[in-house]
């Protein structure tokens, strides 16, 4: 894993100023040097600027990126930042071809591809990706991103020039490009957030590669296109095919994901998801380090809902015995969580979903102390159905994002000219409408049944990317590799179109997943009912940021008291906060607005926001 910046620029020679844009290269690395701390590299050529910053995983000595090779005159240059799990395989096609390899690294595997197929060759990658390729004898640069968008890849353009990073902090060291938000980056922030439209990067200007998408930038101007879109097909298999098949699929991404230089942990919150890829790892590797996550006095102050039933830690001793594995429990307490709330704004460049990635971004630090690479449990509960919203009527009839449809809530502390200005229901609406004339129906589908394939598809596009895009800053910003073997493309792609009578066969949750995983784990993890990531319940917590947030509105000159009413949030923190009812998602309740809004604030202050409305 890595980060990548860089700029290309067709109309101007930039080795004119080879001096001054090497130093904008720099700086654009610099900014990024988190999510690769171990190595660097800038490439500058006359139209196209490189830079890499490298964190060292496959063939330690030998990968070392911007990487370039010449032939027949051409010379091609590429970054990548990613995991390429089908690499023994590519390579094999590409030797037959005549390509010579100097390293084990799946940058260069990639690197011939494109040489040998073209940006076709994207298609043949399993694996989770962001790469700029730039073919100089063409003056042609391609930008490509994994399928689900494991791995970020955000671009502005600025004149002729087109200005890309893996992530927002590094456009704004290029020169003109400026943090400024308009109607559409707050309808963002406030009406789909803390998930985002995909390709917006909520800054005016600032766009993202989508999902699945290669762009190309050539003297003819800049256009994306998609090499993946998901399809809707008949199931065909009987059920026992259809749990063979997925037992398979699951087992060989978790396999191929174990690949690495270094040694890989776990994960571990005891559920069926992260338990799963545990004993599977545990099995394939012999030993393994894993973690688990909780907060200072949890077990005095939980609290069941309908949301998150019971705590993690019985069900984690379980599968620590279990495995034998050398296990390691982290707590986070409620004074570092709320000044994590910052950090973890720095490592996103955006507000996000408060508490969760500051307890995430936490947790990942403290897991790189002792490991250098992650396996999780990310993604299976969008991809089998373990949301609510898979289940409960009130969250699946509604004709909105049913893990975000309170827009009451999300606009009842702004203040009224902005409420007005701005219709964030409407946006949020405009949307969801837009994502659901996407959905891939099969032909004949009606009623519920066309129901389950809308809430199917909208989890894989919008939950499951906000947890992604979340799950890269907190480990990235940490220099620490997080897998997600559930995201592998084939698996989304069976089980999409797997009818929900398996899925949830009998009533049971997730009921394909936990058939196919049958005989590998104990059997009160196999059936524990699902529980999300845990969260804080420690009253101390939402005393802190009520008071960080009450010193806010008492000071005119914090930012975000453009944007709120001073007295509808305090008479928002006054309530007694339900935290069965959240407004994004299972976990974001009363609190988690507070923690929101102080985000907001520390985001508009630390990158000096200008607003045009």
């Amino acid at each position: 894993m890595c980060g990548i910046a860089g700029f290309v620029d067709l109309k101007q020679n930039l080795l004119d100023n080879a001096d001054g844009n090497l130093e904008i290269l720099i700086k654009m690395r610099r900014v990024l040097d988190r999510r690769g701390p171990d190595d660097h590299g800038e490439y500058l050529s006359e139209c196209a600027g490189l830079s890499h910053a490298r964190l060292s995983i496959r063939d330690l000595a030998h990968g070392r990126q911007p990487m370039i090779k010449r032939r027949n005159n051409g010379e091609y240059a590429l970054v990548y930042n990613g995991e390429i799990y089908n690499t023994d395989e590519l390579k094999r096609d590409l030797r037959s071809r005549g390509c010579v390899f100097t390293t084990t690294s799946d940058t260069e595997v990639i690197l011939w591809g494109l040489m040998e197929y073209g940006i076709d060759f994207v298609k043949e990658l399993n694996g989770i990706f962001a790469f700029a390729f730039w073919d100089n004898a063409n003056r042609v640069l391609y930008l490509a991103r994994d399928r689900v968008g494991v791995k970020p890849l955000f671009y502005s353009m600025i004149g002729d020039t087109l200005v890309f990073g893996s992530e927002i902090k590094p456009l704004f060291q290029y020169p003109g490009i400026q943090p400024v938000l308009n109607r559409q980056s707050l309808c963002e922030i406030f009406g789909v957030g803390p998930a985002r439209t995909h390709g917006v990067g909520v800054f005016k200007g600032v766009n993202e590669v989508k999902p699945g998408y290669a762009a190309r930038l050539d003297i003819n101007g800049f256009a994306e296109t998609p090499y993946w879109v998901l399809r809707s097909a008949p199931h065909t298999d009987n059920y026992a095919e259809t749990i063979d098949k997925v037992k398979y699929l699951v087992l060989d991404s978790i396999k191929r994901q174990l690949v690495s230089d270094v040694p890989i942990c776990s994960f571990l919150s005891g559920g069926l998801d992260s338990s799963l890829v545990t004993a599977v790892a545990r099995r394939e590797l012999g030993t393994i380090n894993t973690y688990s996550f909780d907060f200072t006095d949890n077990r005095r102050y939980f609290a069941s809902s309908g949301f998150q039933a019971e705590e993690d830690w019985p069900y984690v001793n379980i599968m620590k015995d279990a495995l034998g594995a050398n296990h390691i429990y982290l707590e986070c307490d409620y004074d570092e969580l709320a000044d994590y709330l910052y950090i973890s704004v720095d490592a996103k460049d955006l507000p996000g979903m408060a508490d969760i990635d500051a307890s995430l971004l936490y947790f990942c630090e403290r897991v790189k102390l002792h490991n250098k690479v992650a396996i999780t449990g990310e993604c299976a509960d969008e991809i089998f159905g373990g949301y609510p919203w898979f289940h409960r009527k009130d969250m699946f009839d509604r004709r909105m994002f049913p893990w975000s449809y309170d827009m009451e809530s999300r606009q009842s502390l702004l203040r009224d000219e902005l409420v007005n200005a701005l219709d964030i229901t409407e946006y949020a609406l405009s949307r969801y409408e837009e994502s659901l004339a996407e959905v891939p129906v099969l032909e004949g589908e009606t009623g519920e049944e066309k129901r389950r394939r809308e809430i199917a598809f909208l989890n894989l596009k919008w939950f499951m990317s906000t947890l992604l895009d979340r799950m890269d800053r907190a480990s990235m910003y940490t220099g620490l590799e997080a897998r997600v073997p559930y995201a592998d493309h084939r698996i989304i792609e069976y089980v999409f179109n797997a009818p929900w009578s398996v899925k949830c066969k009998d009533g049971a949750v997730k009921n394909l997943l936990r058939e196919a995983a049958a005989g590998l784990l104990p059997a009160e993890v196999l059936r524990r009912k699902k529980s999300p990531y845990p969260k804080t319940y420690h009253p101390q917590y939402e005393a802190l940021i009520k008071s960080r947030l009450a010193d806010t509105l008492r000071d005119k000159n914090e930012p975000v008291n453009e944007l709120i009413a001073a007295d509808k949030v305090t008479r928002y923190m006054n309530e007694s906060f339900d935290y069965g009812k959240p407004w994004f998602g299972q976990l974001m309740a009363g609190p988690q607005m507070i923690a929101y809004l102080l985000q907001i604030n520390y985001w508009m202050k630390k990158y000096k926001i200008s607003i045009e409305l």
